[in-house]
């Protein structure tokens, strides 16, 4: 691994992070809808895929392959995103309408620091990908065909659990009801559990590559912290109650908050909260 191409590939991965999310700042500020920062955040990680896979020093084979599976979970991860959260003048979600609240006068200021932070976010957490691109090797390790089985099937769970509750909400009867048919009934956040092991999936095909892909494994600890303790679980379930209060509350004491298992209560019928 050449030193000198990894920083000059970090720097203008760097750039067009900031670039985009400052672009995705004064986009949302006419729209009042900090949602845009998902989208981009997902986008952004299939960008630096691209970017990485290009200008990397890896066969084409394995850059295609890297740039085939993040792009494809880009697309589909900041397709659904947009369509939940921002298509249609969609109001702004409940956990950027309370920041915006606290933050009052000073909310532009202080979302643009949020942007721009998730933008560098993004650029550690692309190592996964800077890695596997620099993996000169003419044969995919069984490590990397791992990875991709575990991707494949982490991006399928994701894609059933995000339609099964598409179909929930849609169902009117269900109106201020707890989704817990199907895979919710065995975690409460299943869609949160794959994103992590498509994580794992990155970090297991960048084990095999240079000498430091090891260190690739930091990125889906980072994604499980983020998940449990800071942007997925705790901001997501304080609006749970606050818009379903108890049931959600019966919801939490049955079913396991990530990792799946069976509920705790198999006599409650499901669909009942």
């Amino acid at each position: 691994m050449t030193y000198s191409r990894v920083a000059i590939l970090l720097l203008m991965a760097a750039t067009l992070m900031v670039t985009e999310m400052f672009v995705l700042w004064l986009w949302h500020l006419p729209r009042r809808n900090a949602a845009l920062v998902d989208v981009g955040w997902g986008a952004g990680l299939g960008m630096l895929a691209v970017l990485y896979a290009c200008l990397g020093p890896a066969p084409m084979f394995r850059s295609f392959l890297l740039a085939g599976v993040v792009v494809f979970w880009s697309f589909r991860l900041s397709w659904h995103l947009y369509r939940d959260r921002i298509a249609g003048d969609r109001p702004e979600e409940g956990r950027y309408e309370t920041l915006r609240a606290r933050w009052g006068s000073k909310a532009p200021f202080y979302f643009l620091l949020f942007f721009l932070l998730q933008g560098v976010l993004n650029v550690f957490l692309s190592l996964p990908f800077l890695f596997i691109s620099f993996n000169v090797s003419p044969h995919l390790k069984s490590t990397e065909w791992f990875g991709v089985a575990l991707w494949l099937l982490a991006l399928c769970g994701e894609a059933f659990a995000d339609r099964q509750l598409k179909v929930f909400k849609a169902d009117p009867s269900n109106k201020g009801l707890v989704c817990d048919r199907g895979l919710w009934r065995y975690s409460r956040h299943p869609n949160y559990f794959c994103e992590w092991l498509i994580w794992c999936s990155y970090a297991l095909m960048a084990t095999s590559s240079a000498k430091l892909g090891f260190f690739a494994w930091i990125c889906p600890v980072i994604i499980l912290f983020l998940l449990l303790k800071v942007t997925g679980i705790p901001p997501t379930e304080a609006q749970a109650l606050r818009s379903r209060g108890d049931a959600y509350r019966r919801y939490q004491a049955r079913t396991r908050a990530f990792f799946p298992w069976f509920p705790k209560n198999e006599s409650v019928s499901r669909g009942s909260t």
